[in-house]
């Protein structure tokens, strides 16, 4: 006797596992994969596609279903109506196992919101064929149907492919619902890829539609780091006058976010500008009048009078990586696996306006194949020569200043590389290393970057696209006078 379908799902699985075996097995041209012997006529024939097709298929027509599932969009009256496999369903994921379990009969009724309903379809494809599209606007939504249901591969696959698409174009930009979300989740690795993501091309963001979507929390969190790359500071006050001014934050959001502007690495003459034509500093003046009043005296005096009596280890005084011409340069190297590049450029000595007029000549050296200080013991313990070069090496960059100068008194340059790469299309940072002189002392640059091959993620156009930032670092000199 036939066995019913309402009486559990273990009855269920069985004739289904017929059912299911049955199409299976009628693949013509697709036998079994059998682990052969080791023997030089051993071959290993793959015809998984056509598996996976068939299971599409299956799916697509219903046959031999015993799960109907009803998926009911929340807040309307529209249901969708999916003819499954019980044993597909349970052997994907524990939570459907348990829903069929607990049924009544062969319909299951689920309940989801409009965004998720509306990608339920693709979701049980993936149960049967393992793959599945993705639009950037759907990934959120079947995060959610994996993690409710707890499908692992899925959720994992698709927290990887939002870390991979943080620089694609769309619409109205994703990468800070895709923080949020994350947030929301406690993905902890995907909120860190979003927020590097935003740190490194705030530019780009701030110039987006979706700066104005920024909640408070990652406002205030990204105003605080300094490895933020931008333009200017002045660029990042205009943001935050334009994201106050369309979220209308809290007071003391507001004060917040005010107090967190570095102050100092503005020009003195964008300060008068900004205390004179900038609503947001006109109605908020006494909040940071005292921060204003210390960036002018940073401008009107040496960093060497002003460390005498002022902490000067403060973030007022320490610059973000800004992307100005006073501040760095940009370096394209061709065929960067070649030979040794030299390249020179100016910067100012500091942001203070006291040295406005003073320019620092840089030399800078990139070597494809500089042989690292701990690699040349070798050499010395053998006797031998120690090469400065060698095809063993990795790539290393060296920026020194051409002279020295007693304006340097109280002053450390600390030198930023910024590596681009080409993603989804779009420019974009693919790494920040910070040193001193050399690279060498990051360890890590340009780890792993294959820049022999033309399709190098680390070329664009086979080159490598770099831009060098000097930030001055003051040091306070004297403790400061109470």
């Amino acid at each position: 006797m036939m066995p019913s379908c309402d009486r559990g799902v273990l009855l269920g699985v069985s004739w289904t596992t017929l059912v299911l075996m049955s199409h299976l097995i009628s693949v013509r041209g697709a036998p079994l994969k059998l682990d052969a012997p080791p023997d030089s006529g051993a071959a290993v024939l793959n015809h998984s596609m056509s598996l996976v097709r068939r299971m599409e298929g299956l799916l697509a027509a219903g046959d031999g279903s015993d799960v109907t599932l009803r998926v009911h969009t929340v807040g309307t009256d529209e249901a969708k109506v999916i003819q499954a496999h019980g044993l597909v369903l349970g052997m994907q994921s524990d939570v459907f196992r348990e829903l069929l379990l607990d049924r009544n009969g062969s319909a299951v009724a689920l309940r989801e919101a409009p965004d998720c309903a509306a990608v339920f379809d693709k979701f049980i494809r993936y149960l049967y064929c393992g793959d599945v599209s993705v639009r950037l606007d759907q990934a959120i939504s079947l995060h959610k149907l994996a993690s409710k249901y707890h499908v692992w591969s899925l959720q994992q696959g698709l927290s990887r492919y939002m870390t991979q698409h943080l620089s694609s174009d769309s619409p109205t930009g994703h990468a800070v619902g895709w923080y949020n979300y994350a947030l929301e989740t406690g993905d902890l690795a995907l909120r860190d890829s979003c927020l590097q993501y935003l740190s490194w091309n705030l530019s780009s963001v701030l110039r987006s539609q979706e700066w104005v979507s920024v909640s408070e929390e990652l406002l205030l969190s990204l105003l605080q780091r300094s490895d933020l790359i931008l333009q200017t500071e002045l660029e990042l006050y205009e943001a935050l006058e334009a994201w106050i001014d369309q979220n209308r934050p809290g007071g003391k959001t507001t004060e917040t976010a005010l107090r967190s502007v570095r102050y100092g690495m503005i020009p003195p003459q964008y300060l008068f500008r900004l205390q004179k034509q900038s609503p947001l500093m006109q109605k908020n003046y006494e909040s940071v009048r005292d921060l204003l009043y210390l960036a002018f005296q940073f401008h009107s005096a040496s960093p060497v009078t002003l460390a005498k009596y002022f902490d000067v280890n403060c973030s007022i005084f320490t610059p973000r990586n800004y992307l100005s011409p006073s501040w760095g340069s940009p370096w394209i190297i061709n065929n960067p696996t070649r030979d040794d590049r030299s390249f020179s450029f100016q910067t100012q000595l500091g942001p203070s306006g006291h040295d406005a007029g003073k320019r620092v000549t840089w030399n800078s050296l990139f070597s494809p194949r500089w042989l690292p200080l701990n690699a040349r013991s070798t050499y010395a313990e053998m006797g031998a020569m120690q090469p400065t070069r060698t095809d063993g090496g990795r790539p290393r960059i060296i920026v020194t200043p051409a002279t020295s100068s007693p304006d340097f008194a109280g002053v450390s340059f600390q030198k930023t590389v910024i590596v681009m790469a080409r993603q989804q299309g779009n420019v974009v940072v693919r790494h920040v290393y910070n040193f001193h002189q050399s690279t060498e002392e990051a360890g890590d640059f340009l780890a792993g970057a294959d820049l022999q091959r033309r399709v190098s993620d680390y070329l664009i156009d086979s080159s490598l696209y770099l831009h060098i930032v000097i930030k001055p670092l003051y040091h306070t000199l004297l403790v400061a006078k109470k």
